[in-house]
């Protein structure tokens, strides 16, 4: 029997889900939201509340998270790839990039 694993999106425009468990590299994973499906073959391991993408993320571009933008990615990301401070920059709280006040 093929393992179901948890993991959390939110809104359908989120470019990211959360392990609401640890994920091993190569973990074959569902991921639903509002009638979006995707299958996922996790491509780093995933620790516990962490994200992870579940599209291609461009260079440059915002990053969603329970439909909030949470940062910037500052590489290319691929689908499975873990998205944390070595691939995203925050924008929270800063006042000093692209107008964003907070």
């Amino acid at each position: 029997m093929e393992k179901r694993y948890k993991t959390v999106m939110m809104k359908p425009q989120d470019k990211v889900a959360v392990a609401l468990e640890p994920l091993a590299a190569g973990a074959e994973v569902a991921v639903s939201c509002e009638g979006l499906a995707f299958q996922i073959t996790v491509r780093d391991p995933i620790e516990f509340g962490h994200k992870f993408a579940v599209v291609g993320i461009g260079k440059g571009e915002d990053i969603l998270k329970y439909g909030e933008v949470i940062g910037v990615a500052t590489r290319e990301i691929q689908a499975g790839e873990h998205v944390h401070v070595h691939n995203l920059e925050g924008k929270r709280g800063r006042g000093d990039r692209n107008g964003y006040a907070g």
